[in-house]
């Protein structure tokens, strides 16, 4: 992402941890898009800008952790899965530190972590900067364990010098070889030990290409990146390649222009060998600056590859890896719809508006509703659009225990039907879900003046579907 821009923030309140109660583990039956996620503890996972390293049967997931209040560096968290649904948190990997480039009141961002291959050590690589993301520079860490705790070792070098960039991501080829590719089409080589750089590969000087993302199928090298949009989400196009070196011949968009890339940013693609084939997912964020914590949330979606060619033609709500490495597309049979006009279900409190025969919306701090529901899991569906804002949401069971509590997002430079909270499995039984508009939205300012994000702080509700 851009970087070096003003930003303006609209305040909110710091949310408490999300917590889980009962003698049930909740847990997911599929990879969700767009809802915040809750990990084994019942809290948020928080992990952007990530990536994953599959090792032993498990996959192990490292990212940017947050705070609802400021973008400083708040650590590295890494969380590990057998089926890409289920996380449990393993620990901050990577700390904020005591002083230095991941002090406090710094930035880190978009760590990446590879195991050499000659060493065996597990190397994290990231972007450092100060608030103002006037001092980038990419870092390095290391760790005997994959979990960590990883040592922080300072600027990762090239020719004694440090590498002054930002938006960064890595790349392993099968021989064991590593890559650091950066904005701007910059691609290095690291040293046999992942501690340094050996060699520029290449620099294709392209216009921003931020986010970088590279896998490799049957020959043919994928670069993935983003237009330059600072926060704000965009088109992601890609480049292909037989040879590291290049020439790399531009392919543009690998979702359907105007989408957005289904409203996200390139951060990784984690290649899933099975039995017949391999499976590529597409791992992007919808970043929600800076309510990281709590409302930003994963875009992790199946990509197709067929020859020198990627895309992400349609959405998928909910869909899941098997045994065999094979994607399976979810559907909704067996889930109940429950209508915003119920009055049987619904209840609110404020100034809600009947958008439409099937909508209801409030932008004013305050408002709110309550729907009840027997089942075993619910999805809250709202219309995202371009004067979307934030709103509260909780969980309750029929004892009247919080099971979760999150803040969900409501912006999109265009108008989508789209889930905003999902909760995971619970225990088969009457619960209550609550919404509270916050009133607030997210925004930034380039130095040029112009001001991008929502325009206002609607939420607007569509349909409840409960599994029963």
């Amino acid at each position: 992402m851009f970087r070096i821009i003003k930003f303006v923030f609209f305040v909110m309140p710091l949310l408490p941890p999300c917590t889980a109660h009962g003698q049930s583990k909740p847990y997911y039956t599929a990879i969700h898009s767009g809802v915040p996620w809750f990990d084994d503890r019942g809290r948020i996972v928080s992990a952007h800008g990530a990536n994953i390293v599959i090792e032993h049967g498990r996959y192990y997931l490292f990212g940017e952790a947050h705070s609802d209040t400021s973008n400083a560096f708040a650590g590295f968290n890494c969380y590990s899965s057998t089926d890409l649904r289920n996380w449990k948190f393993e620990r901050t990997a990577l700390p904020v530190q005591d002083s230095g480039r991941l002090g406090p009141d710094r930035v880190g961002e978009r760590a990446k972590v590879l195991k050499c291959a000659k060493t065996g050590e597990y190397v994290m690589v990231m972007h450092t900067d100060n608030m103002r993301y006037k001092d980038p520079c990419i870092g390095y860490a290391t760790s005997k364990n994959i979990t960590g705790p990883y040592t922080f070792r300072g600027p990762i070098m090239f020719n004694g010098q440090p590498i002054r960039r930002w938006d960064m991501g890595t790349f392993q080829d099968a021989d064991g070889s590593a890559y650091l590719m950066l904005h701007g089409g910059l691609l290095y080589k690291l040293s046999d030990d992942y501690r340094s750089i050996s060699e520029l590969v290449i620099d294709n000087k392209w216009r921003g290409a931020e986010a970088p993302a590279i896998f490799k199928k049957n020959g043919t090298y994928f670069w993935l990146a983003s237009d330059l949009t600072g926060w704000e989400r965009n088109d992601n196009f890609y480049y292909t390649s037989t040879a590291l070196k290049g020439p790399w011949i531009a392919r543009g968009y690998f979702a359907p222009k105007g989408t957005a890339t289904w409203n996200s940013q390139t951060s990784f693609v984690l290649p899933i060998p099975g039995k017949a084939d391999t499976t590529y997912v597409y791992m992007g964020d919808r970043w929600s600056s800076t309510r990281q914590a709590s409302a930003a949330t994963y875009v992790w979606q199946p990509l197709q590859v067929l020859d020198s060619t990627i895309s992400l033609p349609e959405f998928q709500e909910a869909w899941k890896i098997d045994a065999k490495g094979k994607m399976l597309f979810m559907t909704q049979t067996g889930k109940k719809v429950i209508r915003p006009d119920d009055k049987q279900h619904f209840k609110y409190w404020g100034n809600w508006s009947q958008d439409t025969l099937t909508v209801r919306s409030a932008s004013t701090s305050g408002d709110s509703l309550h729907v009840r529901f027997s089942g075993s899991q619910v999805c809250l569906y709202g219309l995202s659009r371009p004067d979307g804002g934030y709103a509260l949401v909780k969980l309750y069971d029929n004892q009247g225990r919080v099971r979760f509590t999150t803040t969900i997002e409501m912006y999109c430079k265009y108008p989508i039907s789209t889930p905003a909270f999902l909760s995971p499995v619970l225990p088969k039984g009457s619960y209550m879900l609550t919404l509270a508009v916050l009133g607030l939205h997210w925004g930034w300012k380039e130095k040029s003046g112009r001001v991008s994000g929502s325009k206002g702080n609607v939420i607007s509700i569509e349909r409840i579907v409960v599994t029963k």
